[in-house]
């Protein structure tokens, strides 16, 4: 029988936090296919609709809570694949940091982008 291995020590911060991200990943995935395709249909969801909703301090708070935790969750995926295939030393810690540094960017640009659209920046 092959050996199982994962580089999420089993109940350890890592794994408990990509179970929980999970969670809350699916609950908002669940409040967005129930707003933007049920109470809005697709056809009638606009560029100033969306400025409007960001304007609300709960979407915009859950916007930005989707986007890290989303973030997180991938990237904390993705890296813990590339351990599970062998990424070690160096390459390991390289990987880290660019991953580290990509996440901190698109969650800038995430946030910038937000606060453009709630009209809190110009």
């Amino acid at each position: 029988m092959a050996e199982h291995y994962s580089s999420f020590e089993y109940k350890g911060t890592r794994w408990f936090l990509q179970r929980i991200t999970a969670v809350f990943l699916i609950g908002v995935l669940a409040f967005h296919f129930m707003l933007l395709h049920f109470v809005n249909h697709a056809a009638e969801v606009t560029f100033l609709g969306t400025q409007a909703r960001m304007q609300q301090v709960g979407y915009f708070g859950t916007m930005i809570a989707f986007l890290v935790t989303a973030t997180f969750h991938g990237v904390n995926g993705v890296y813990n694949a590339l351990i599970n295939q062998g990424l070690t030393g160096t390459r390991k810690q390289v990987v880290k940091w660019v991953l580290v540094v990509a996440s901190g960017v698109l969650i800038a640009q995430g946030v910038r982008t937000a606060l453009y659209m709630a009209g809190i920046i110009a």
